[in-house]
């Protein structure tokens, strides 16, 4: 063979030798497709484990690991890790409190209209999806899970022996304002000798979940100290709950406020339709005695809920967002809602479905509280919460629970205001 036609054939085979490496990237030695493995960290109760099971069967060749912290470690542990480039996972649960403050951080983050996301946008609540996207809507952080409607829980023993009605429908029609739920809540004091709520935060949130308006603006102005500023209303409908003697002492997840859920200690809880699950797992005793009703409108909101984002460190953009679709479409909202995580949908195909409008809670009687939750969902908006909101929060709830002990209102609001200016100059 000729020199020459040997270093063509040579420069061939090589071609063909990288060719073929090429293609086989991603296979292992025996032809097959090397499996690809999606880290998922998530916080609180899901049931992403199960589903993510599911998901395996259905994709051959995907693997998601599961990783399950408390709300505090998840996020903090998240944002150091972008913040240091290394160490994020594939995929991760981002609750709506927590989401302006990542949004600062949006070179981090795959955008999910890069990767078909605008595709899906009309399976979900418009006011949920739009929280997820940046200010001016071209960039979005994560794909909506689960919202937190509220509705009013309340102990019909309690209701009873304060002359009161417990059916839930007409209970709503009794308590159509604040003022109403006040007279109402008097009625119990003197009947029972029980408060009308666990807490100060309870009476504070009543206002807050509900309102169009927060601590801040898009600009980062802290909006507090405005006439009819939201934050002040709910703080002055805490102190006013807690001049008619309608407050009780419980800060919610001890084991104190635990057993006064199960005691049935106070009458209502302006609560979120996750908080069912956590009622039926912790509160036994309770079982049976509790309804839920419509809240007003003016003391109905959101409270929870979480989105599913892509970190940009990720290896394999195109099967996290698979699976985050996958997980966050209507039908597997309803596998979320039905399991023991009772996760609320924030797709409203799933308030039409029969499996969802069926349901019978024997916790709570047999009644289908459902669609309470599906009525509250439709009549929530759209509220910038700002990257602070959380430890700006915190300040007025701490001042609250000073009044709760004794302190003057007027003076702690002034010093929980001072706070909130440090906090927005950091």
């Amino acid at each position: 063979m000729k020199k020459g036609k040997f270093l063509l054939i040579s420069g061939l085979v090589m071609v063909l030798i990288f060719m073929l490496a090429a293609c086989s990237k991603d296979s292992n030695a025996d032809g097959k497709n090397e499996e690809v493995t999606l880290k998922f960290w998530v916080f609180g109760a899901t049931n992403y484990d199960e589903l993510a099971k599911e998901y395996e069967k259905e994709n051959p060749g995907v693997k998601v690991k599961v990783k399950t912290s408390e709300n505090d470690d998840h996020h903090n542990g998240l944002f150091t890790a972008l913040s240091a480039g290394h160490g994020a996972p594939d995929l991760a649960m981002i609750e709506i409190d927590q989401l302006d403050r990542f949004k600062e951080a949006k070179d981090r983050f795959v955008n999910l209209y890069d990767v078909g996301a605008d595709k899906v946008k009309d399976k979900y609540l418009d006011w949920k999806w739009e929280i997820g996207e940046s200010e001016d809507g071209d960039f979005l952080y994560g794909l909506p899970t689960d919202i937190g409607p509220k509705a009013m829980f309340f102990r019909t023993d309690l209701f009873e022996k304060a002359g009161l009605p417990t059916d839930p429908d007409k209970v709503q029609e009794m308590i159509q304002s604040k003022d109403d739920l006040i007279q109402a809540g008097e009625k119990i004091k003197e009947k029972t000798g029980k408060p009308l709520v666990d807490s100060m935060e309870m009476a504070y949130r009543a206002v807050i979940d509900g309102a169009t308006e927060s601590f801040y603006d898009e600009k980062g102005n802290l909006l507090v100290e405005n006439d009819g500023n939201a934050v002040k209303k709910a703080y002055d409908l805490a102190v006013e709950f807690n001049d008619h003697g309608l407050v009780g002492d419980y800060d919610m997840w001890t084991p104190e406020w635990g057993n006064a859920v199960n005691n049935g200690d106070f009458a209502i809880e302006m609560g979120a339709a996750w908080l069912k699950g956590w009622m039926k797992d912790n509160a036994p005793d309770a079982s049976e005695k509790f309804r839920v009703a419509t809240l007003p409108k003016e003391l109905a909101g959101n409270w929870g809920g979480s989105y599913i984002a892509i970190p940009k460190e990720t290896k394999h953009e195109k099967e996290a967002y698979k699976f985050a679709k996958w997980l966050t479409s209507p039908d597997n909202q309803l596998k979320s809602f039905k399991s023991d995580a009772g996760l609320f949908p924030s797709s409203p195909e799933v308030f039409d479905m029969e499996d969802f409008k069926n349901i019978e809670d024997e916790f709570f009687g047999g009644q289908k509280t459902s669609q309470y939750f599906a009525d509250a969902a439709k009549d929530i908006n759209f509220v910038y919460k700002g990257s602070k909101y959380k430890p700006t929060q915190d300040e007025v709830l701490n001042a609250l629970k000073n009044v709760r002990e004794g302190a003057d209102p007027d003076k702690e609001w002034k010093e929980a205001v001072k706070r909130m200016k440090k906090l927005q100059d950091r």
